[in-house]
């Protein structure tokens, strides 16, 4: 592996990621700030792919805060139901749209405790809105994937989302921060997967201490 510090490796990574996924952007499909934070919250436990076969038809019948608001809760949860834990997830969209609705005018918040205010907005929902919706970067998304390259790359030795990106946040430049999430992503579907990752092929495995780690120990007799 090459000999660079942290930061330095952090940088390097981030380059040939840009490299690798220069096109990469977020896969959700929405129109508007509260399309994204309702697909955002659908999205958790769920893939991006299921999401939008589901909200064309949920932003058909409920396009805005305002609509979501009074939505039946049956009818939302027959909506999103194939997105998996539909009953809270159900009651966060239509509890964070009547919040949005009552506090803030029926627009999305801009700021990232505001968002927290919502239920069923964490920082990794507030963080997608925030960067997507606004070109906001406050944070750092951590998703499962993040989570575990950024462990496999020894950018960071914690679990916990939240130590994982004040790390992660140290290490990259601001403008970077959602892009570096994005591109992680695309990354770790295609190449550093859960199971069987492909190191032998994988542009960044002399950047990567797990890789190493992999390498097979040559016996000098």
């Amino acid at each position: 592996m090459k000999k660079l510090s942290l930061r330095q490796r952090s940088l390097e990574i981030l380059l040939r990621l840009k490299n690798l996924y220069p096109d990469a952007t977020c896969t959700l499909n929405y129109e508007t700030p509260v399309q994204l934070l309702v697909a955002t919250i659908l999205s958790a436990q769920c893939t991006d792919e299921r999401v939008n076969k589901v909200t064309p038809a949920l932003f058909q019948r409920f396009p805005d805060a305002e609509k979501l608001a009074i939505a039946d809760i049956e009818e939302l949860e027959n909506l999103i139901r194939s997105t998996g834990f539909y009953h809270n997830k159900a009651k966060n969209i239509k509890g964070a749209c009547q919040i949005i609705v009552n506090k803030f005018n029926g627009e999305v918040p801009k700021r990232m405790e505001l968002l927290l205010e919502l239920p069923g907005v964490a920082r990794k929902t507030a963080n997608v809105v925030l960067a997507h919706a606004y070109g906001i970067n406050m944070g750092v998304t951590v998703d499962t994937h993040v989570k575990r390259l950024t462990n496999r790359l020894g950018l960071t030795t914690h679990s916990d989302p939240i130590r994982i990106e004040r790390d992660l946040m140290t290490l990259l430049p601001q403008p970077d921060w959602e892009n570096w999430s994005i591109r992680l992503v695309y990354h770790g579907r295609a190449v550093c997967n859960a199971r069987n990752p492909a190191c032998e092929t994988c542009s960044l495995a002399d950047l990567c201490p797990s890789a190493e780690s992999k390498q097979p120990t040559i016996m000098v007799q």
